[in-house]
């Protein structure tokens, strides 16, 4: 069955409303109120909570298993040296920049 012109408009428009929908919702129910500080407290927490799932099983598991060695694993050996530049220098571009550079060097040299 070819897909047609109006499918794919269909299907971009359903993908825009599930992906926007859930944002939107939250915002239009509680722009207007004020949150207790405790919920204020809790929500602070859920950036850092997405940061490490995301980070976790490419920094310890890159291959589906646990991998400690710097050439089966580099992820995890240039993390070390980025996380203290990002702890030192505050700098998100630096960061970054030492980041790639680690994981160039170790591909390269390990």
């Amino acid at each position: 069955m070819p897909i047609c012109l109006e499918n794919i408009i269909l299907i971009i428009l359903s993908m825009a409303l599930v992906t926007y929908l859930p944002r939107l919702i939250p915002i239009l129910l509680l722009s207007r109120r004020k949150l207790p500080p405790q919920v204020g407290i809790w929500l602070s927490y859920v950036p850092v909570a997405v940061l490490a799932a995301l980070l976790g099983p490419i920094l310890f598991m890159p291959a589906g298993q646990i991998a400690l060695h710097p050439g089966d694993n580099p992820y995890l050996w240039a993390a070390f040296p980025t996380l203290a530049t990002a702890l030192f220098s505050k700098n998100m571009f630096l960061t970054v920049l030492v980041g790639m550079i680690c994981i160039a060097l170790l591909r390269m040299f390990v």
